[in-house]
């Protein structure tokens, strides 16, 4: 389970890096375009790529622990 949880997480991290870079280069939001100008469904998207960060946090603690074991 955690590994699945992992890649979720790692794929929408992407998915809101993608939308900040289009924004920042173009003004295109493409999850607006997408779900609509913080709409509902856009809202929960923009909130599951924020606790998608959070949790990727996490990983430093794992990267630490695997440069531990070496």
């Amino acid at each position: 389970m955690s590994r699945a949880l992992d890649i979720i997480a790692l794929i929408l991290t992407i998915i809101g890096a993608v939308n900040w870079g289009l924004i920042g280069l173009f003004n295109f939001d493409l999850v607006a375009v997408l779900f609509g100008n913080m709409s509902l469904i856009s809202r929960i998207v923009y909130v599951l790529v924020g606790i998608s960060g959070l949790y990727l946090i996490t990983f430093f603690w794992k990267i630490g622990m695997d440069a531990d074991r070496d």
